[in-house]
């Protein structure tokens, strides 16, 4: 089993699910010009849920949204510009301080107030994100970004009634509000009731034909409904209205994978992480693509990206460490995974591709019997925690011929180590060598051959058997010894 072969198919397994992962931007607002908006946000759903996948069509644990690059605004704005890039670098904490500082020297200030509770969600603050974005809500009712992120928040912390009850209240006395009903569709589609989400999408499209974030949802609803041509339309509708939102694109790369077209979801998902270089999820789903072509290094500048954009990303960590372990880099793999184990203690599929890690590539200063009975076990940790792949029977048993090639190997070797020491040491009665000790200058020694009562060696060396004259022997040759040694 090559290493190359069974790593297309453990990218594969992370890149065929794509389609489950993010949908709608959080906060779908082009950004004005004269007055920014926060940055259309990643998703209602966990994008790049590409490596742990759920079921089709179910909705996963929100992600927090990109924060946007804007034009240089004048006045108070630019330090909103200043602090949303410091965002952008992942100074989180810096970017809260500035933003905080910001919206307390003016509190009128709506769309600093969104980006700020952005920073909070990736921060891990959910009740202080609540509070900025209701601040904005304060500010700016209508605000779509603010409900957008707020509808995703109350998803993520399972509380999608309470936030439904309040919009159908509010909508009672604003029911032309094309915000709020958007607002409502994407909280319907968090609790998977499409037929709600697909209702109140198409009643905001009937008060605003061209309302995009609109289309993004009844999109996600065809989507999960099978209706792959259907959302496509509508996305492409989308892209035609608002040529540079990048979820839009995002979407469209899903479905395109849906309707089995890799090169144009291929191009989509690039073009969304063009549109956007924060944009985690839309780097994470093309990093993966990457990952399935093989082209790891490219894969490791997108999804490195995605992880600094969101730290806390599980799905586009353990696809970084699927592009590390592409690349033969054994430590910097399994630092991914482990960290995706931090993140997601259940994550089934981190043990699998830790097993597969294990396979393929040489862990240095690991005993090779270690290396292959490491990978079992976290095959083993796989199947506890309810995953299933076809590919296991098989890789397990390769695993375990690689087990035993080696155990017969050091079985040899141990044999072979015996055989030599036995060899070495001579056979038992065998008299130990004569040790002689050197002589003081001048001392004359017995010649080899001298009678025992030989005192003095001749003058002369003794004639050999055929009339030459022999060597001396010198010392140390044979089996003589010197003292020092």
């Amino acid at each position: 089993m090559s290493p190359g072969p069974r790593l297309s198919r453990a990218c594969a397994l992370t890149s065929g699910v794509l389609a489950s992962s993010l949908w709608l931007s959080a906060c779908a607002t082009t950004p004005a010009v004269t007055r920014p908006t926060p940055e259309k946000a990643a998703s209602t759903e966990d994008a790049g849920s590409t490596a742990t996948p759920p079921d089709a069509g179910a909705p996963t644990e929100p992600r927090s949204p990109p924060l946007p690059r804007l034009e240089a605004p004048r006045g108070p704005e630019r330090d909103f510009v200043e602090a949303v890039e410091i965002a952008r670098r992942g100074e989180l904490t810096a970017a809260e301080a500035a933003l905080r500082t910001l919206v307390e020297l003016d509190p009128k200030l709506d769309y600093a107030w969104t980006n700020l509770g952005i920073v909070q969600e990736r921060l891990g603050k959910p009740a202080d994100a609540e509070r900025s974005y209701r601040e904005a809500l304060e500010v700016a009712p209508e605000q779509q970004s603010a409900w957008d992120c707020l509808a995703r928040l109350y998803g993520r912390t399972g509380r999608t009634a309470k936030l439904e009850a309040e919009l159908r209240e509010r909508l009672s006395s604003q029911p032309d509000s094309v915000t709020l009903r958007t607002a409502l569709a994407i909280t319907l589609l968090q609790a998977k009731n499409h037929a709600g989400a697909s209702a109140e999408a198409k009643q905001a499209l009937k008060g605003d034909e061209r309302h995009v974030r609109a289309m993004q949802v009844l999109a996600q609803v065809y989507y999960r409904e099978g209706k792959h041509e259907l959302a496509r339309m509508v996305l492409e509708n989308a892209r035609a209205i608002d040529p540079k939102d990048a979820a839009t694109h995002n979407a469209l790369g899903l479905v395109s994978l849906a309707l089995d077209s890799r090169p144009q979801a291929l191009e989509s998902f690039k073009t969304a992480a063009r549109l956007r270089p924060d944009f985690a999820e839309a780097r994470n789903n093309f990093g993966a693509m990457l990952n399935e072509a093989q082209d790891y290094a490219a894969a490791v500048t997108e999804l490195e990206a995605a992880v600094r954009a969101a730290p806390d990303f599980a799905s586009a960590r353990l696809n970084l460490g699927n592009a590390h372990r592409g690349q033969g880099s054994f430590a910097r793999a399994r630092a991914e995974y482990e960290q995706v184990l931090l993140l997601m203690p259940g994550a089934a599929d981190a043990y699998f591709n830790l097993a597969i890690l294990y396979l393929d590539v040489e862990p240095p200063g690991m005993e090779t019997l270690k290396r292959y009975k490491t990978a079992l076990t976290h095959f083993d940790s796989y199947q506890a925690r309810g995953g299933r792949d076809e590919r296991i029977p098989q890789y397990v048993k390769d695993a375990r011929k690689l087990i035993d090639r080696e155990e017969r190997r050091l079985e040899r070797e141990q044999k072979d180590q015996l055989r030599k020491a036995a060899e070495a040491t001579p056979p038992e009665g065998t008299p130990p060598a004569p040790t002689v000790s050197n002589p003081a200058p001048g001392t004359r020694v017995a010649a080899p051959g001298a009678s025992p009562s030989t005192t003095s060696a001749p003058s002369s060396p003794a004639p050999s058997p055929d009339g030459a004259s022999a060597a001396p022997v010198p010392t140390g040759s044979g089996r003589l010894t010197t003292d020092a040694q």
